[in-house]
């Protein structure tokens, strides 16, 4: 009796190996069709997609809001997203100039906007972000700290990645981005 028990345990658990490692394998292939984009290599992965309705005249003034760190030593997800957009447009044939980007910083996400040394400081780790964040202004995406998060941190402005502004606050940054036709993107 005991040992058809452990027969049929065994089988689940097979059953339940197979099952995760075709998922796996699943989720592998289809991350295979992300690709660097044609802009911003090492960043923003994108798969084509042959059914869009985006024109190439089509232009874009958008507001990224970000208030979650990502992990220590890790780039944040977040941030990686404005290099996904302008990767997918341009790939999608979008004209590059076409494209106004601006990444608003408050919160937590504050410390991912630390230079190397001071990142380095406080996590013991270099910041992944720096890189990303040097790319996306190459492409002129502002990159926008919120005072308030900064002065609730005690960060200096001398500790940022070199061509991160510094507003009175994000809501004061979002409202003239809004002023000056941004639109606010939701994800």
């Amino acid at each position: 009796m005991k040992s058809s028990i452990k027969i049929k345990t065994l089988s689940r658990m097979a059953c339940y190996l197979v099952v995760l490692f075709s998922f796996s394998a699943g989720v592998s292939a289809q991350m295979s069709t992300f690709n660097d984009g044609p802009v911003i290599k090492g960043f923003g992965k994108t798969a084509p997609v042959l059914t869009h309705t985006v024109a190439e005249n089509d232009a874009f003034k958008i507001a990224f809001d970000v208030a979650s760190a990502g992990n220590a030593g890790e780039i944040n997800r977040k941030f990686d997203s404005l290099a996904r957009f302008i990767n997918m447009h341009v790939a999608a044939y979008v004209k590059k100039e076409n494209i106004q980007l601006a990444l608003v910083v408050h919160g937590k996400a504050t410390f991912d906007l630390l230079n190397n040394v001071a990142y380095q400081n406080k996590y013991e780790t270099t910041n992944a972000n720096a890189p990303l964040l040097s790319a996306l202004l190459q492409n002129n995406v502002r990159v926008i700290l919120c005072g308030q998060s900064a002065a609730a941190h005690a960060i200096n402005t001398s500790e940022l990645v070199d061509g991160v502004e510094v507003q009175l606050s994000a809501m004061t940054a979002h409202a003239l981005l809004q002023q000056n036709g941004y639109t606010v993107n939701p994800f």
